[in-house]
Parts: C-alpha cells; sequence; structure tokens
C-alpha cells in the first residue's frame, strides 16, 4: 500500500534562494523536528546523486534514513527517493514557481509506501503526515524566511 501527502506555501523570498535553502538538506531539522541529525555525502553541493543521511525519531522510534537525489533542476524542481531498507518508505520532492514581488510557491510532496509489516502502519503514517502537512508548509515558510 502507498500513498501521498503534500503541501504548498508561499515564501517571501526569491525562488534561487529558495531552492538553494531546500536543496541543502542538512537544513530539514530546522523545519522538521523528526529529523535528529543528518549529513550530505559527498559533502559537496547538492546534485543528482547526491545522498542524505539521517536519523529521525517517528512515534517514538529512531530509524536510519537515505535518500538519494533523483533530480535536480534549480530552481524549480528537485525529485529524491529512499534508498533505505525501512517498514515505511518516502519518495518525494519540490516544485518550485516563481510569483511576483520576490515570492515563491512551493509545493513539498512525499508517496509513502509500505513494505512487509508496513503495509500495515503506512495507512496510519499517511494520516499523521496529512494531518500534519498544513503546519510543515508553514514551518518550511518559517524557516526559509529565518535563513
Amino acid at each position: 500500500m502507498a500513498g501521498q501527502f503534500e503541501a504548498s506555501v508561499v515564501i517571501d523570498r526569491p525562488v534561487e534562494q529558495v531552492f538553494a535553502y531546500l536543496a541543502d538538506g542538512r537544513n530539514d531539522p530546522q523545519f522538521s523536528p523528526r529529523v535528529q541529525r543528518i549529513e550530505r555525502v559527498p559533502d559537496t553541493p547538492t546534485a543528482v546523486g547526491t545522498v542524505f543521511r539521517s536519523t529521525v525519531k517517528d512515534a517514538g522510534m529512531k530509524t536510519a534514513r537515505e535518500f538519494r537525489i533523483t533530480e535536480f533542476d534549480a530552481p524549480r524542481r528537485m525529485r529524491w527517493t529512499e534508498v533505505s531498507k525501512n517498514l515505511v518508505t518516502a519518495d518525494g520532492g519540490y516544485d518550485l514557481e516563481p510569483l511576483s514581488g520576490g515570492r515563491t510557491q512551493v509545493r513539498i510532496f512525499n508517496t509513502l509506501t509500505g513494505h512487509g509489516l508496513g503495509k500495515l502502519l503506512v495507512g496510519l503514517a499517511l494520516g499523521a503526515a496529512r494531518k500534519d502537512a498544513p503546519a510543515f508548509g508553514q514551518r518550511i515558510k518559517a524557516a526559509v524566511e529565518a535563513a
């Protein structure tokens, strides 16, 4: 079983600045309280093939996550896929659209997929993610605007 959640938000910063911030996944802890630790491998500017390794905490459990950048079209589009083996994995991306006045429309989405016993858990994870999606978008907005 798989399902998607998404959030959309307008950020009061130019598209190039927003993209640069989001492309550096090491910023994720600033807007995602799940992310306990994250590193970029190799530690060079993000590009197709870059991997982000993280430790996240969901429902009180810590798991190791590894995401590979699969598409990188600055400053408009970025995609990733989870390459770690977890009960529930995520593939997703960002779509950015420049707006008038130096603002940027950002759409983030993730498709969650359950594996093995995770097929029983993915519905709960998806429900929680969908419920938090609007707040998640606002946390991204606040973090980018504060940077």
